[in-house]
Protein backbone atom coordinates (compact mmCIF):
# COMPACT_ATOMS: atom_id res chain seq x y z
CA UNK A 1 0.00 0.00 0.00
CA UNK A 2 1.33 3.43 -0.99
CA UNK A 3 0.17 6.64 0.68
CA UNK A 4 0.85 9.78 -1.34
CA UNK A 5 0.67 13.08 0.48
CA UNK A 6 0.50 16.76 -0.36
CA UNK A 7 1.16 19.54 2.12
CA UNK A 8 0.68 23.22 1.24
CA UNK A 9 0.71 26.55 3.02
CA UNK A 10 -1.57 29.04 1.34
CA UNK A 11 -2.36 32.69 1.92
CA UNK A 12 -5.86 34.10 1.53
CA UNK A 13 -4.92 37.76 1.05
CA UNK A 14 -8.43 39.25 0.90
CA UNK A 15 -9.51 37.53 4.13
CA UNK A 16 -10.59 40.02 6.78
CA UNK A 17 -11.90 37.46 9.30
CA UNK A 18 -11.54 33.81 10.22
CA UNK A 19 -14.98 33.25 8.73
CA UNK A 20 -13.79 34.60 5.35
CA UNK A 21 -10.67 32.43 5.44
CA UNK A 22 -12.56 29.29 6.45
CA UNK A 23 -15.05 29.79 3.62
CA UNK A 24 -12.23 29.88 1.06
CA UNK A 25 -10.35 26.98 2.66
CA UNK A 26 -13.50 24.85 2.76
CA UNK A 27 -14.10 25.58 -0.91
CA UNK A 28 -10.56 24.45 -1.80
CA UNK A 29 -10.85 21.29 0.30
CA UNK A 30 -14.25 20.41 -1.18
CA UNK A 31 -12.93 20.91 -4.72
CA UNK A 32 -9.93 18.63 -4.12
CA UNK A 33 -12.07 15.93 -2.53
CA UNK A 34 -14.68 15.93 -5.30
CA UNK A 35 -12.27 16.28 -8.25
CA UNK A 36 -9.38 14.04 -7.14
CA UNK A 37 -11.00 11.77 -4.54
CA UNK A 38 -8.37 12.57 -1.91
CA UNK A 39 -8.74 13.03 1.82
CA UNK A 40 -8.10 16.65 2.73
CA UNK A 41 -7.90 18.66 5.96
CA UNK A 42 -6.71 21.98 7.32
CA UNK A 43 -3.81 20.74 9.43
CA UNK A 44 -2.37 23.92 10.99
CA UNK A 45 -2.65 27.71 11.21
CA UNK A 46 -6.39 27.51 11.97
CA UNK A 47 -6.32 30.73 13.99
CA UNK A 48 -4.36 32.74 11.43
CA UNK A 49 -6.47 35.31 9.58
CA UNK A 50 -4.61 34.93 6.26
CA UNK A 51 -2.70 31.63 6.23
CA UNK A 52 -3.74 27.98 6.21
CA UNK A 53 -1.86 24.71 6.05
CA UNK A 54 -3.65 21.97 4.13
CA UNK A 55 -2.83 18.30 3.85
CA UNK A 56 -4.18 15.83 1.30
CA UNK A 57 -3.63 12.08 1.07
CA UNK A 58 -4.40 9.28 -1.36
CA UNK A 59 -3.97 5.52 -0.92
CA UNK A 60 -3.07 3.55 -4.04
CA UNK A 61 -0.80 0.77 -5.26
CA UNK A 62 1.54 3.09 -7.19
CA UNK A 63 3.70 5.97 -5.99
CA UNK A 64 3.80 7.36 -9.53
CA UNK A 65 0.01 7.45 -9.78
CA UNK A 66 -0.42 8.98 -6.32
CA UNK A 67 2.18 11.66 -6.91
CA UNK A 68 0.64 12.53 -10.29
CA UNK A 69 -2.74 13.01 -8.62
CA UNK A 70 -1.09 15.22 -5.99
CA UNK A 71 0.64 17.30 -8.70
CA UNK A 72 -2.73 17.84 -10.37
CA UNK A 73 -4.27 18.80 -7.03
CA UNK A 74 -1.42 21.26 -6.44
CA UNK A 75 -1.99 22.76 -9.90
CA UNK A 76 -5.67 23.24 -8.99
CA UNK A 77 -4.68 25.09 -5.82
CA UNK A 78 -2.13 27.21 -7.74
CA UNK A 79 -4.83 28.11 -10.28
CA UNK A 80 -7.14 29.46 -7.58
CA UNK A 81 -6.98 33.24 -8.14
CA UNK A 82 -7.89 34.18 -4.58
CA UNK A 83 -4.91 32.28 -3.08
CA UNK A 84 -1.14 32.61 -2.90
CA UNK A 85 0.93 29.47 -2.51
CA UNK A 86 3.77 29.86 0.01
CA UNK A 87 5.09 26.32 0.40
CA UNK A 88 4.30 22.85 -0.91
CA UNK A 89 5.58 19.32 -0.73
CA UNK A 90 4.60 16.00 -2.28
CA UNK A 91 5.86 12.58 -1.27
CA UNK A 92 4.82 8.95 -1.09
CA UNK A 93 5.45 6.32 1.52
CA UNK A 94 5.07 2.54 1.33
CA UNK A 95 3.31 0.67 4.12
CA UNK A 96 3.48 -3.12 4.20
Amino acid sequence: MIVSMLQVIIEVPESSSLKDKRRVVKSVKDRLVSKYRVSCAETDLQESLRFAQLGAALVSNSAEFGEEVMRKALATIEGELSLRLHDSGIHSERFD
